[in-house]
C-alpha cells in the first residue's frame, strides 16, 4: 500500500485558457501528482505545417491530493477553481481516470470528442487497453472507444481493432455475435448458477 496516496483522490482543476501545462508544471514542483493527457495535432501555419502537442481536456488539469488541504492548489497561478458543487469539491472516479491514463500513455491514436449520450458499452480483451471499458462508436468506418470523465462532461476517443473487443453490454463477444441479448445472457447465467447450486446440494 502506498501510504502517500491514503486519503488522496483525483480531482479536476479548471484553469485559465492555455494554462494547462503551466499549472501542471507548478503543481509538480509543489510535489503533487498531476496529469494532463495530450494528443498530437497538425496545424497549418502561414508557411508550413507544424505538429503541436495539445491537451485532450482543454481547460483542465487533473491532480491527486487530500481534499482537506486545498490552499496550495487554489493559490496556484492560472487556477480558476477545483470542480465541484458550491458546498464541496467532487472527486473523479478512479476507474475513469485509470482508463484515460492508460489510453493517453499507449501508442494508440487518441483525440478529443463529444461527451457520449448513448452507445454500446464494451470491454477490451487484449492489447494495451485490456480490461478498459467504454462506449463503442464508429467514425469514418473505424471503431472507436469513448472514454469519459463524467465530472466535467468531457470525453476522448481511442481507435480500436474489432478483434480486441471482449464483451458488449456485459455479454461475451462470441455470444453477442450470435444475437444473444443481455436479458438472455443473464437468464442463462442464472440457470447455470442454480444448476451448480443443485449439484452441490446433491453431492453434500
Amino acid at each position: 500500500m502506498d501510504l502517500n496516496k491514503i486519503d488522496k483522490w483525483w480531482f479536476a482543476i479548471q484553469v485559465r485558457p492555455r494554462y494547462e501545462f503551466t499549472v501542471s508544471r507548478i503543481l509538480r514542483g509543489k510535489g503533487y501528482e498531476e496529469f494532463v493527457p495530450t494528443y498530437k495535432s497538425k496545424r497549418q501555419l502561414s508557411d508550413r505545417k507544424k505538429e503541436l502537442e495539445l491537451p485532450l481536456f482543454t481547460g483542465y488539469v487533473f491532480c491527486r491530493f487530500d481534499a482537506a488541504v486545498r490552499h496550495p492548489i487554489v493559490t496556484t497561478p492560472g487556477v480558476i477553481r477545483i470542480v465541484g458543487t458550491t458546498k464541496q469539491i467532487s472527486r473523479i472516479d478512479d476507474s475513469e481516470m485509470e482508463s484515460v491514463q492508460r489510453a493517453a500513455r499507449s501508442e494508440i491514436t487518441v483525440t478529443p470528442c463529444a461527451f457520449p449520450n448513448v452507445g454500446d458499452r464494451i470491454r477490451i480483451g487484449k492489447g494495451p487497453l485490456a480490461g478498459v471499458e467504454g462506449i463503442l462508436t464508429s467514425w469514418k468506418n473505424k471503431q472507436r472507444l469513448i472514454l469519459s470523465i463524467s465530472l466535467i462532461q468531457s470525453a476522448i476517443a481511442v481507435e480500436i481493432e474489432p478483434g480486441s473487443i471482449a464483451a458488449i453490454n456485459g455479454i461475451p463477444y462470441h455470444l453477442w455475435e450470435h444475437g444473444e441479448t443481455a436479458s438472455q445472457y443473464r437468464n442463462s447465467m442464472e440457470r447455470l448458477r442454480m444448476e451448480n447450486a443443485a449439484c452441490l446440494c446433491v453431492r453434500s
